[in-house]
């Protein structure tokens, strides 16, 4: 069997490790780059920590508005399906590198396979939240992590092709935390294990909202903790664009790498964060999280007691630090049993050997 998979911003980087590894036991994978994420530090350092193959098709679309980076992947991605014919189409999560390769597909008639299939923040005004709904809905098969999500395509009429297959994000975070050791990020950055906050900080409707922004940083000027803040290239450009300095105790950093940054969060006392899968992965690891956005789609996370949703209100951020306590159990969410590549290949109709 033959796929095609799309893959394009340093989440799926990770979520294709394992999967690379999974199908390509006995059949054949194309993997497409789509260039969305291109720098050094947030993609060629995932492919060499992860032992991702390099890709068979490096498309160079990064840059642009959402428009025209689309636009350069939907041509790209259809090349390069009419020239392999692939059986399926692979795509995960809900960036523009999901959402063109769900349109090329859709278009030469390829079958689509959604990873994390069904997840909503029932936000339409979050870009990801329009690709995430179109990918489904173009989607033979989808591929969901948690049981929310299988009812979450229910609601909107889809029933066939769904598969409750965990989160092949905790197979990725279970291969890298055995290896988290040899990080020598908190000595790199003088930090001690539970002294100190990791902070990461992205999304656009934080970014490219000067006030969200400002009252973001000034909260972290409120905490009595040394801050480690990886700055995505986004929020350095939109902090220097704000004319925003950060705080002393914050210590920013480029981008981290895979094993780096697993080590910065089990190792840190509370993540502060507007990323999706850090809030699994700080749940998974038994960190506390704050998450600085209004909702989430991973919705367990907050059920259980791990997370809390704070939005960008100062007060509401410095009082949630303050606040946080490690919960007396840790649920088991989303799988997290390294299982879910291979429960998404045997749902493709693979059969791995062993």
């Amino acid at each position: 069997m033959k796929l095609v998979t799309v893959i394009g911003a340093r989440p799926q980087f990770i979520k294709a490790a394992p999967m690379c590894r999974a199908l390509r036991m006995a059949h054949r994978e194309i993997l497409v780059h789509t260039g969305q994420h291109y720098d050094d530090s947030m993609s060629a350092v995932f492919f060499r920590e992860l032992g991702i193959p390099e890709p068979d098709v490096h498309l160079g679309a990064g840059g642009g508005s959402h428009a025209e980076q689309t636009a350069k992947m939907l041509t790209g991605i259809e090349q390069v399906l009419l020239a392999e014919k692939p059986d399926w189409l692979l795509i995960y999560g809900d960036t523009n590198s999901t959402l063109a390769g769900a349109l090329a597909a859709a278009k030469v008639h390829v079958p689509i396979a959604h990873v994390e299939a069904g997840l909503r923040s029932f936000n339409r005004r979050m870009p990801e939240e329009v690709n995430r709904v179109v990918a489904d809905h173009l989607s033979a098969l989808l591929l969901c992590p948690s049981d929310v999500a299988v009812h979450n395509l229910a609601a909107e009429g889809i029933i066939r092709g769904v598969h409750q297959v965990g989160d092949v994000m905790a197979d990725a975070l279970l291969d890298a935390a055995a290896r988290a050791d040899a990080s020598s990020v908190l000595a790199r950055h003088g930090l001690a294990a539970r002294g100190y906050l990791l902070a990461t900080i992205h999304r656009a409707e934080n970014t490219d909202d000067p006030a969200r922004l400002a009252a973001i940083v000034a909260a972290l000027g409120d905490l009595d903790r040394p801050i480690l803040l990886p700055l995505h290239p986004r929020t350095r450009k939109a902090l220097t664009a704000a004319g925003l300095a950060l705080p002393p105790r914050v210590r920013a950093c480029e981008p981290l790498g895979h094993l780096d940054l697993v080590r910065a969060l089990r190792d840190a006392d509370l993540a502060l964060t507007d990323s999706g899968g850090l809030q699994k992965e700080a749940c998974w690891l038994g960190v506390p999280c704050v998450t600085l956005r209004d909702e989430t789609e991973w919705v367990e996370t907050v059920q259980c007691g791990w997370n809390v949703l704070v939005g960008a209100d100062r007060d509401r951020i410095v009082a949630a630090v303050r606040a946080a306590k490690r919960p007396a159990e840790r649920v088991a969410l989303y799988g997290g049993d390294g299982k879910a590549s291979e429960r998404i290949a045997a749902c493709l109709g693979l059969s791995l050997p062993g």
